[in-house]
């Protein structure tokens, strides 16, 4: 599978009755005249907006692609793992439908429940488009981002091997939501998740499989193993009231113990080692302290203002923001140390009202705070070594609405205001 950058749409003059008009609308899009045809290059994105807009002068378009797709064609089928694939259509549902939407629908071929006791095999996933009909290159861009997240799930995932009785089965399932346990004549044979999940599974097992041999067998007892407590039984030289570190998975001593204002406890010593990665809860995440990205220093935040407005802003004018980070060698905090990595330039968008310069001087501080940006890989290219955007979402059009991240989009203030929240920037 390959990530496919960017795409040109070719476009004849000659098939529009207000070639003014059509002229008007490429006049920001850099576009290369060629006789009587215009050729545009953008991301999925850019071009997908573009598309909206020529939808509405009635035109036709050839196109073709970098890579391997052709916006004329239907949408190629994908060849994915079976395992996978199972474990996104069980667990990760509700990412599934986000990238599907309502225009679109995954099927499998041949269904992965025919193929379920093969998890080394493949299925095809086939992109159909249902109810309205839906421009080429937005359904391309929905194959994109499924790529996109399935390669990110794979490569996170692992298997293990599962050794306990079925009794056991539902409080595993209750412990351990993220991982995915494959029966097998009842028993559960393997469990499949993200890696740090799957340790934690693998230490707990351990822990009970240590202390089950420890504990003292009394003759006469009519105990079996459905009727037995599975987990962590009570150790008499621990104070009763001890309860598990949610980091180390051990028991708490009452004078080790240190409780944060959520309520949440911990080992002290894992606390404190935790909180100098991290100073957040390391159970629901609330922000202890002020929280440090890992952006890339030299990084310049540029603020304009202009009277135009935002599509659902009318009233307001507009804030543009253009970030500008240089490119540089990683640092010790940084994916590759000692590794140059490629800057980056963005520009966004925001309502000059007093909502939107709130959430700029939200803004400000992240950047400032270095939360930004960080260095990783691009999930629209595939490239390492790059700026990215670090979980606190930007509007990079004016137009287009949130498919094209930008307006109209009556509730984005609010749920970057709640990004910016979570990294204790309020």
């Amino acid at each position: 599978m390959k990530f496919i950058t960017d795409i040109t749409i070719i476009i004849d003059e000659a098939d529009y009755t207000e070639p003014g008009r059509l002229r008007k609308i490429l006049k920001s899009y850099s576009a290369e005249k060629d006789g009587s045809c215009y050729r545009v290059r953008g991301t999925f994105e850019e071009l997908e907006y573009l598309s909206v807009r020529l939808s509405a002068v009635k035109h036709s378009i050839s196109s073709a692609t970098h890579g391997q797709l052709d916006a004329s064609t239907h949408i190629q089928s994908i060849d994915v793992s079976v395992a996978v694939m199972t474990y996104i259509q069980q667990k990760c549902a509700k990412e599934l439908n986000k990238i599907q939407g309502n225009s679109f629908v995954f099927e499998t071929q041949p269904e992965h429940r025919t193929v379920h006791n093969n998890p080394s095999g493949t299925v095809q996933v086939i992109i159909r488009q249902q109810g309205v009909s839906a421009h080429p290159v937005h359904a391309d861009y929905v194959r994109q981002r499924f790529i996109t997240f399935y390669q990110r799930t794979a490569s996170d995932l692992q298997v293990t091997s599962v050794p306990v009785i079925p009794q056991q089965l539902k409080d595993l399932q209750m412990r351990f939501p993220k991982i995915l346990f494959k029966p097998s004549h009842g028993y559960p044979d393997s469990a499949t998740g993200p890696f740090l999940h799957i340790a934690q599974l693998k230490k707990f097992l351990s822990q009970n499989t240590q202390r089950s041999s420890e504990s003292p067998v009394i003759k006469g007892s009519t105990e079996t193993p459905s009727s037995r407590t599975w987990g962590p039984q009570p150790i008499q030289d621990k104070d009763p009231e001890d309860e598990l570190c949610p980091i180390c998975m051990e028991p708490i001593a009452i004078k080790e113990k240190q409780t944060l204002q959520c309520k949440h406890s911990f080992c002290k010593d894992c606390f404190q080692k935790a909180y100098k990665y991290k100073p957040v809860c390391p159970t629901c995440g609330k922000i202890y302290g002020t929280l440090t990205g890992t952006q890339p220093d030299g990084g310049i935040m540029k603020i304009y203002r202009n009277s135009s407005s935002l599509p659902g802003y009318e009233k307001y004018g507009t804030i543009t923001i253009d970030y500008e980070v240089p490119s540089g060698i990683q640092e010790e905090e940084h994916p590759n140390p000692g590794q140059p990595f490629e800057g980056v330039f963005r520009t966004a968008y925001l309502p000059d009202s007093s909502e939107g310069r709130r959430i700029l001087g939200l803004l400000r501080r992240a950047f400032d705070q270095r939360l930004i940006f960080t260095v990783g890989r691009s999930t629209t290219t595939g490239r390492n070594n790059i700026v990215t955007w670090n979980d606190i979402h930007h509007k990079t059009s004016t137009h287009g609405g949130p498919t094209c991240y930008g307006y109209p989009d009556p509730d984005y203030l609010s749920r970057v205001g709640d990004e910016l929240k979570l990294k204790g920037i309020d």
